[in-house]
C-alpha cells in the first residue's frame, strides 16, 4: 500500500519537486506520516509551480493564460478528474483530508496578483489580501493535512501566514528590488520618509525604521500564532510549531544583522539550528 493509496510513480515525481526545490520544507515535513507528508508534498509542489508561473519572464497576458488553466484543473479536481501527477495526487489528499476549492483558488489569486503587474509599495490592506492567498490560504490547506481542521487550526494558518510572509518579505528586499517590486506597505514608508519605489527606497537612510516596524508586526502575528496553537491537536500543530521555530531563527538573525546592509545574507547561528534539528525529532 502506497501513501494516499496514489501511485508510486506521482508520488515519486512530487517527492522530487519538493527535494529539488532545495528549501528545509522537504526535510522538515519528514516528521509526518507517510499519507500527510505526501499530501503537504502535493500541496507544495502545487504551489511551487504557480509561484513559477507568476515569476515567469512572460508576457502579463501569458501567464494569466497559464493561471487560468490552473483554475481549471482545480475545478477537475472537485469534478473528481486529475491530468497529471501533482494532480492525481492532489486528488487523494483532497478526498482523505477535506481539503478546501476556495484555498487552492486563493493561492492562484495570489499568484495573479504578482503575475498582473508588479507590486510596489501596496497599501496595508492590499498587502494584507496578498498575504492571505498566498500564505494563510496555504496554511489552511496545510493544517487539514497536518490533521486539525478546527476554527483554531484556521486562526493559525492566518497568524502564522502573515508572520511567514512578513520574514520573506524583509528577507528579500533588496531581491525584490532587482526585480522592480517593494512589499513594504505604502503607509510605513509614508510615515518614515521612505521613497515608494524599490530602488529608491534601498538608498534611503530611514528604510531601517520601515524594516524595524515590519519586524515588529511580524512578531506579533507569531505571537498570535502561538496564542491560536495552544487551542488546537498538539501533534497536528507540531509541524506548524517547526515551521514557525525555523522562520522565527530567520527573523532574530535578520534583526541581528540589521537593516543598513540588506544583500548580506540572515546568517542562523549554528546552535540554534541545532535546537531546530532537535525540536524536529522530539515526539509531539
Amino acid at each position: 500500500m502506497t501513501a494516499l493509496d496514489a501511485a508510486p510513480g506521482d508520488l515519486a515525481l512530487v517527492e522530487r519537486m519538493v527535494r529539488g526545490a532545495g528549501t528545509s520544507f522537504y526535510r522538515g515535513m519528514k516528521i509526518l506520516p507517510p499519507d500527510r507528508r505526501a499530501a503537504m508534498y502535493a500541496i507544495y509542489a502545487f504551489c511551487r509551480v504557480v509561484d513559477d508561473i507568476a515569476d515567469e519572464p512572460a508576457q502579463a497576458s501569458v501567464r494569466q493564460a497559464a493561471l487560468g488553466a490552473w483554475r481549471d484543473r482545480v475545478a477537475a479536481l472537485y469534478e473528481g478528474r486529475a491530468d497529471d501527477a501533482i494532480c492525481r495526487v492532489l486528488l487523494a489528499a483532497i478526498r482523505r483530508y477535506a481539503l478546501r476549492r476556495e484555498d487552492f483558488l486563493a493561492v492562484i489569486d495570489g499568484m495573479a496578483m504578482d503575475a498582473e503587474t508588479r507590486i510596489v509599495a501596496p497599501g496595508l490592506a492590499e498587502l494584507d489580501l496578498y498575504c492571505d492567498r498566498v500564505a494563510a490560504a496555504v496554511g489552511r490547506l496545510s493544517v487539514r493535512a497536518f490533521g486539525d481542521a478546527s476554527q483554531g487550526a484556521d486562526r493559525v494558518a492566518w497568524a502564522l501566514g502573515r508572520a511567514l510572509q512578513y520574514t520573506n518579505i524583509l528577507r528579500d528586499i533588496d531581491e525584490d528590488a532587482g526585480r522592480g517590486r517593494l512589499y513594504l506597505p505604502q503607509e510605513y514608508l509614508a510615515a518614515a520618509g521612505v521613497p515608494a519605489d524599490p530602488l529608491a527606497a534601498l538608498a534611503s537612510p530611514h528604510l531601517p525604521q520601515v524594516c524595524a516596524r515590519m519586524a515588529a508586526a511580524a512578531r506579533g502575528y507569531f505571537a498570535e500564532a502561538r496564542q491560536a496553537m495552544a487551542t488546537c491537536d498538539r501533534t497536528a500543530m507540531r509541524p506548524a510549531r517547526l515551521m514557525a521555530e525555523s522562520y522565527l531563527a530567520v527573523l532574530d538573525a535578520l534583526e541581528r544583522r540589521g537593516w543598513q546592509n540588506l544583500r548580506q545574507p540572515p546568517r542562523v547561528t549554528r546552535l540554534r539550528k541545532l535546537r531546530i534539528l532537535a525540536y524536529s525529532l522530539v515526539p509531539a
